[in-house]
Formats: C-alpha cells, sequence, structure tokens
C-alpha cells in the first residue's frame, strides 16, 4: 500500500457495467417485453419503450433500483399500454424475463480481474454499488473478486450523501479519493461534487437515468479511459497538491 502523505488512498470501483456486464441483458430483456407487447399494440404508435421508462422513473423512488423493480414496472407498463388486455399468461411470460435476469451468470469484463489486482496492491479498495441487496450479494460473490475488496458497500443511492458517509466512515478527505465507473451520474459527478476524483470509464450501454448527468469534459479531477488495461495508469496518474 502507498504511504505517500499526498496520494490516493481509497480507490473506489462500481460494479454493474465496470466490473461485470449488466446493462446488456437489461436491454435485451426490453426488447422480450417489446416483443409481447407488440401482440396488442402497434409498437411506434405505443411507444412502448418510452413509457416503461416513464414508469419506471414514477417508480423509482417506491421501488429503488435492479432487476425487481424492473421487472414491476414491466407489468405494469404492459398493463397501461395494452389498455388491460394483456393475458395472463403474457404476464407471466413478463415474470419470468426478470427471473432470468436474476439468475443470469456473471461475465467479468475483459482484463477487469489484473486491473482490480494491480490498484489494490497498491491502494485500499472499496466495491460501491447500487440495486438489490440479494441480487448484488449474488453478482458479488460469483465475480471471485470481494476478497480483494476492504469492504463492499451496497446502497439504495449513490450520491453525494453516500460517499461522504463512507469516506467518513474511513476517516478520509474526498480529496485522498478516486471513484471509478461507467456511469456520470452515480459514480462520477457527486465524487467530483465532494472534491474527489473520477475515472470515467464507458460502457457501450448506458441507461438513460445513468446519463442524466452535466460533466465537463475538462474538469480537473477527471479522468477517461476506454478499457480496463488503463485504469492502473489512471489512478497512479492522479498527483494531489502538496498541501492536499
Amino acid at each position: 500500500m502507498t504511504s505517500d502523505d499526498n496520494a490516493i488512498r481509497l480507490v473506489g470501483f462500481d460494479g454493474d457495467d465496470t466490473l461485470w456486464r449488466s446493462e446488456d441483458y437489461y436491454h435485451a430483456a426490453q426488447g422480450d417485453f417489446e416483443r409481447i407487447v407488440q401482440n396488442y399494440v402497434d409498437l411506434q404508435d405505443a411507444r412502448t419503450l418510452e413509457r416503461l421508462y416513464a414508469v419506471e422513473m414514477r417508480n423509482l423512488a417506491l421501488f429503488g433500483y435492479g432487476v425487481k423493480s424492473m421487472t414491476l414496472s414491466m407489468l405494469e407498463a404492459a398493463v397501461e399500454i395494452t389498455e388491460a388486455r394483456i393475458s395472463a399468461t403474457d404476464l407471466h411470460r413478463i415474470i419470468a424475463l426478470g427471473k432470468e435476469l436474476l439468475q443470469h451468470p456473471v461475465e467479468l469484463l475483459p482484463g477487469i480481474r489484473e486491473a482490480v489486482e494491480a490498484i489494490a496492491a497498491d491502494h485500499e479498495i472499496v466495491l460501491i454499488t447500487k440495486g438489490d441487496l440479494f441480487h448484488q450479494e449474488n453478482k458479488v460473490r460469483q465475480s471471485g473478486l470481494a476478497d480483494l475488496f476492504h469492504r463492499i458497500e451496497i446502497v439504495s443511492e449513490k450520491d453525494a450523501s453516500t460517499y461522504a458517509r463512507v469516506l467518513a466512515e474511513f476517516d478520509l478527505p474526498a480529496s485522498r479519493f478516486a471513484m471509478i465507473g461507467n456511469s456520470l451520474r452515480s459514480d462520477i459527478a457527486p465524487v467530483l461534487e465532494l472534491g474527489g476524483w473520477g475515472i470515467y470509464m464507458p460502457y457501450h450501454v448506458t441507461w438513460a437515468h445513468e446519463t442524466e448527468a452535466q460533466v465537463d469534459d475538462d474538469a480537473p479531477r477527471l479522468r477517461r479511459v476506454a478499457t480496463p488495461a488503463e485504469l492502473p495508469e489512471a489512478v497512479r496518474s492522479l498527483v494531489l497538491p502538496a498541501a492536499a
């Protein structure tokens, strides 16, 4: 571990679409949802996915994030879009989509294990992920990465107050913390707001809700990488001012 008084001391990692694939499977489930609903309505006129997203946003404060929340919202949206004409059989098919997502094997991003191990060799690392507790615990367990993390935080929301709480428990100023993730809204913007560092590694597909953040491309504490292989060097490149 690094002992430099002006070095980054703690590095956080997001889970979904940073360590392992996730949004690909959600998108596939949405495609299956559309195919179920298309038996009742004209998809273009129904604006199926747009209306599903609206239901998800409406339910977010009640159900939180994750597959179970998405499944309940798909059921509600299907009833609304079809004006309650959807059959019990097709509602059961939607439930099955959710069960398949919950049981999907964890697939690590290529090179991420090596990147996490390299960063863990020089820094304390923490996993900060949000979503359904049982599902996220299962993903962490299946990933084979749990033993590398000093701490694992599964939270209901990733905002400035959540990160501030984690940093307070580590007795650490935000300037000594760097967060790695694929979401500007959840992984980067709140940490920059606190005075920490963000390393943004975009995934090829992102849920619309996670794109709802404004972060300047030239933000001084922001780094961008394209692949996990670039992460260790990105962390090493973070240089704190002498008085930090």
